[in-house]
């Protein structure tokens, strides 16, 4: 699914705080991000071609999942039921 495509982060948002888990790519790895608790997402690395200097899991809040949803590529949704 392609952001510009009417996907907004309000909906992005909406959709992890339901129990969604979110594959998506970014900088040519492919991530899953879910929802932990209150301000808190994990995010993994599940698929990687190349060494990367991410880390393979990490916590973030959500000004953080904010800055990354521009970049997203590729989203795909899993439910987390």
């Amino acid at each position: 699914m392609d952001i510009r495509d009417g996907y907004t982060f309000q909906m992005f948002w909406e959709d992890l705080d339901n129990g969604f888990e979110i594959y998506y790519t970014y900088m040519d790895c492919r991530y899953l991000i879910y929802k932990m608790s209150k301000n808190c997402y994990k995010n993994e690395i599940v698929d990687s071609n190349k060494k990367t200097p991410h880390q393979k899991t990490s916590m973030l809040t959500l000004k953080r999942v904010m800055e990354l949803f521009e970049f997203m590529e590729n989203l795909e949704y899993k439910s987390g039921f």
